[in-house]
């Protein structure tokens, strides 16, 4: 089993593989699409917005009784949204809040010990949804996206 500070260190190596992508990101490339895909904007303001969910995720496990209601939301209809803008708000204050959120979670996770990954809530669609579940999906959720963006970013198919 991986060491507390091991897994804060992928948490971590997720973020950075990300955010190096960035750089390829510019007025002319933000808004090209994979076929079928979120273009860079688009998975920008994702990314936003499952952070900012997954900070208050982690702190609900930790803090609140086992077993407490962990909310799930709908991707399809934020990302369709006008109001939330993910086709045309600039992307920079999603990242400030992108990196300001794992930062803090980063900072939490180097805080926890081994007995606090089985901690659990109910997920309001996936049941049972422990720390340990949660650190794995947002490690590689950041890596997940990371790849869409880097197609989108070429616009292959």
């Amino acid at each position: 089993m991986s060491s507390i500070k091991d897994i804060a260190d992928q948490y971590q190596a997720s973020t950075d593989y990300f955010q190096s992508l960035l750089s390829g990101v510019n007025s002319e490339t933000v808004d090209i699409k994979y076929p079928g895909e979120w273009s860079a904007r688009q998975v920008i303001h994702h990314m936003a917005d499952s952070e900012a969910q997954s900070y208050a995720r982690l702190r609900r496990l930790i803090a609140e009784p086992e077993g407490s209601i962990i909310q799930g939301y709908d991707e399809s209809a934020w990302a369709n949204n006008s109001v939330l803008g993910y086709n045309e708000l600039a992307i920079e204050i999603p990242l400030a809040v992108l990196f300001a959120v794992r930062a803090a979670s980063h900072s939490l996770l180097l805080r926890i010990s081994e007995s606090d990954l089985t901690r659990f809530g109910v997920h309001s669609e996936a049941g049972e949804y422990s720390l340990a579940r949660w650190i794995e999906t947002y490690t590689r959720h950041p890596r997940e996206h990371g790849s869409q963006l880097e197609r989108a970013l070429r616009g292959e198919k």
